[in-house]
């Protein structure tokens, strides 16, 4: 059996192979699918439109999420700080990735700390559900989000991930139940969130059941995490059975849908390949609350805070300009018949 990397040592890698290589997956979103129905007369003052939302108890001053990527080390916790530093002057909501590193090394919790920046962000802490059936428990969930002073905690679920990776965690049998638990016990909302291959109906009925109080779909047609562990396999067996699942998964289109049919009311973030604010739109009109993006940010946060702050401007910008050339002063209009789906005829 080769030797696992440390879990900071991990981390490094998935930085560095996002910045260096290409990890897409084969599959596409779904979004480009759909197109808004455009109004020549749209009857509104494009600097007027309102794309605030309210959120866990926090205002949003729009519906962008800068999705959980990274931290445990000194490069993320650079990235991360100047991902808040943007969010917070901006009004979006954060996501840290996964504090396990710092949970067995407390001296890496400083690069998730990013309180003292962002004094006002929604912001989610994040561990892997899958922990709970390799120790973990509710103590765990409660040290990740007082460690970052959370407003709520995403459990991540990379079953594929972790199949494809040397070492990874694989016993995901009965997690439900502990997911349940945490859900029940703990003191903030928690948040499911898949990594980059979707939500079936049957998985959002799961959730819901388990008490999640929003599913993040993170659909394929993004970053594939089996490619990024294929950049890092030790071997050429790990590398091949990586390789395998470039494309897998469920569009993101698709994950929306699917978690709308199933739960109706559940609160939808949307992840998985989004590339501006017109696929954010496409899925604030499908019915997600929030669109988040990781890779985008991942690249500008490695420039500067400024660059950040760009990006979410530009984004921003492109939500406000959909609406504007759709007719819908106010996000919830998004969602009112506006977007069509294109049939194979019309493409």
């Amino acid at each position: 059996m080769t030797k696992v990397a440390p879990i900071d040592q991990r981390k490094a890698d998935h930085i560095k192979i996002n910045l260096e290589q290409d990890v897409r997956s084969a599959l596409t979103t779904g979004l480009e699918n759909y197109h808004f129905t455009h109004e020549a007369l749209p009857e509104l003052d494009l600097n007027r439109l309102d794309t605030t939302l309210s959120l866990f108890g926090k205002r949003l001053a729009a519906p962008l999420l800068i999705s959980s990527m990274t931290g445990g080390t000194a490069e993320a916790g650079t990235v991360n700080l100047r991902l808040a530093e943007a969010a917070q002057e901006m009004g979006i909501a954060m996501g840290v990735g996964s504090q396990r590193a710092a949970i067995e090394h407390p001296e890496q919790a400083k690069t998730f700390q990013v309180r003292r920046t962002a004094p006002d962000i929604l912001l989610f802490a994040n561990l892997g559900a899958v922990q709970l059936n390799y120790g973990y428990t509710i103590d765990h969930c409660r040290r990740a989000v007082e460690m970052i002073q959370a407003d709520a905690l995403i459990l991540h679920l990379n079953p594929l991930q972790e199949a494809v990776q040397d070492g990874g965690d694989v016993n995901f049998a009965g997690l439900a139940k502990k997911i349940e638990e945490v859900c029940r016990k703990l003191e903030v909302p928690v948040i499911a969130k898949e990594v980059g291959w979707g939500i079936s109906a049957r998985t959002a009925k799961l959730l819901a059941d388990c008490g999640v109080q929003a599913i993040d779909v993170a659909g394929a047609g993004g970053t594939s995490w089996s490619q990024v562990e294929m950049h890092r396999a030790p071997d050429e067996f790990t590398r091949q059975l990586a390789a395998t699942f470039i494309g897998w998964g469920i569009p993101t289109a698709d994950s929306i849908l699917n978690v709308k049919k199933a739960v109706p009311h559940m609160t939808i973030f949307a992840s998985g390949g989004l590339k501006d604010g017109l696929d954010i739109a496409k899925c604030l009109a499908l019915g997600a609350t929030l669109g988040g993006m990781a890779g985008q940010f991942l690249k500008t946060a490695a420039l500067s805070t400024e660059a950040v702050i760009e990006m979410i401007k530009l984004t921003k910008r492109q939500i406000e300009v959909v609406m504007f050339a759709c007719g819908a002063e106010r996000l919830e209009q998004l969602k009112m018949g506006k977007l069509i789906e294109l049939t194979d005829a019309t493409h």
